[in-house]
């Protein structure tokens, strides 16, 4: 009784410190996500979001720091929230009780003789045997194989991300290759892109997901701004344009 009354009180006061917070509506035998004007605990003057998902899965693209990871940390965070503390930071959210698996962030180990390439491959070996389970799941992916070359990145991370959601289970997986988007088309996922822009040299970002395949780049133009010599920005336009070409 102490326990739970220390847990209650610390509940409450949380929850009085928070500007805006929701209790959360658990809905059963449904894939639906549905959060609004959801925030991360840990930043000051976080930018809202809003996400529906229904029957399917999410797939974000954008550039660096236009904040892919931190919007799926978010998503997972108020899924965790929402089922220990029963308090989401968020005015409205609807969804399934998920057991939450996350792959984000990896390393090489040499005491272990992994590469960063099979640390990746042993984790998503464990996503998919987590994939089994019959209660709806929810998995955080952070870039796909970072470790190995693009053509054989791009055909792994197909297959395991639609072997992923073939059932009841949610997948948000960023990435940088504009060549999974479309594959992962007639997967049910949906896509969304993190909007950027260059004005005047400065690098800004909306922070906000968007409906549709990201178009835009902006690697090449952030080497000039940062004053990289021509030379080297010049051969860079060259060779981009040469592979579009080529592909």
């Amino acid at each position: 009784m102490i326990g739970t009354l220390g847990m209650a009180l610390s509940v409450a006061s949380w929850r009085s410190s928070l500007k805006n917070y929701c209790t959360p509506i658990v809905i059963d035998d449904k894939k639906l996500i549905n959060v609004e004007n959801m925030v991360h605990p840990l930043l000051v003057n976080c930018v809202p979001n809003s996400l529906t998902l229904k029957g399917v899965s999410m797939l974000p693209t954008g550039s660096n720091m236009s904040g892919k990871t931190t919007f799926m940390r978010a998503i997972g965070l108020n899924v965790l929230f929402a089922q220990t503390l029963n308090t989401v930071l968020a005015s409205k959210y609807e969804a399934p009780f998920m057991n939450i698996r996350t792959a984000i962030r990896f390393s090489d180990d040499i005491t272990e003789s992994s590469s960063y390439y099979l640390t990746e491959v042993k984790q998503a070996k464990k996503l998919l045997e987590d994939s089994e389970q019959k209660a709806p799941m929810l998995f955080i992916i952070d870039e796909l194989f970072k470790g190995t070359n693009t053509v054989e990145r791009i055909a792994a991370a197909k297959a395991i991300l639609t072997y992923l959601n073939r059932t009841n289970h949610f997948v948000l997986v960023s990435t940088h290759d504009i060549e999974l988007t479309k594959l992962l088309e007639k997967e049910r996922y949906d896509m969304y892109y993190f909007q950027e822009s260059i004005i005047e040299n400065i690098h800004t970002f909306t922070y906000k997901p968007n409906a549709g395949i990201m178009t835009e780049r902006n690697t090449l133009r952030l080497l000039e701004i940062n004053d990289y010599p021509n030379i080297v920005t010049d051969l860079a336009k060259e060779t981009a344009e040469e592979i579009s070409r080529d592909s």
